[in-house]
């Protein structure tokens, strides 16, 4: 990665890539789906969970700054029950009501950090990416308004920060680490930015967000 970050040339670029993927799943190649599996082939593509997949849909959301653009990023609550005190992107399971992953995605960003749906353009959609957990995550890729203003709710919001694209696509920036589950070692990417520790499926949907930009 250069120090100058193009931001049209690059989201031109994703256009293509997520067009020419589109393409590979109508001509019958079926769906890419990428997950905490990839880098564990032998725990599964739902390792902690026995029923049906659980859909879901989270917004990476870009922000066009001077230097370029930036990821918007929360820090959920210290008392949720799951992924408490982590960083995530704003989203969460389809509701039935929802018409699909983008009206998924933007309502929840609605809810947790105050992001009007009309304040986003929605510019595509990555692979869904499969959770240990047993979720089905797509992650849906929008502009956001510069000039917006965000209100973390704070029953699940601590803050609302944003981390430079220009460093979350420089793999020099992606550690693969690992942790022992259940007798296996379990290894998953981690993306520390200053205070921030960026680990998980978030890192893993990001690592996915590189292999599709740039692979």
């Amino acid at each position: 990665m250069t120090d100058s970050f193009d931001t049209r040339s690059w989201i031109d670029g994703l256009r293509i890539r997520l067009s020419e993927a589109t393409a590979l799943e109508k001509a019958g190649d079926g769906v890419r789906e990428t997950g905490d599996h990839i880098l564990n082939p032998d725990l599964g593509p739902y390792a902690k969970w026995d029923g049906p997949p659980r859909d879901a849909a989270v917004l990476i959301g870009l922000l066009e700054r001077g230097d370029g653009p930036n990821v918007v990023l929360t820090q959920r609550t210290g008392h949720l029950n799951s992924h408490a005190g982590q960083v995530a992107f704003p989203g969460g399971k389809i509701d039935p009501t929802d018409d699909g992953p983008v009206e998924a995605a933007l309502r929840e960003a609605d809810e947790e950090i105050g992001l009007s749906p009309a304040a986003v353009e929605p510019i595509g959609h990555l692979a869904p990416y499969l959770t240990g957990s047993g979720y089905r995550v797509v992650p849906i890729i929008g502009l956001i308004q510069t000039e917006t203003a965000f209100r973390p709710n704070p029953d699940e919001v601590e803050d609302v920060f944003e981390v430079p694209l220009n460093f979350l696509m420089d793999p020099a920036n992606h550690q693969k680490l690992s942790r022992k589950w259940q007798g296996k070692r379990r290894y998953f990417y981690a993306m520390p930015y200053g205070e921030r520790y960026i680990w998980g499926v978030t890192a893993g949907i990001i690592r996915s967000l590189y292999d599709t930009v740039y692979r």
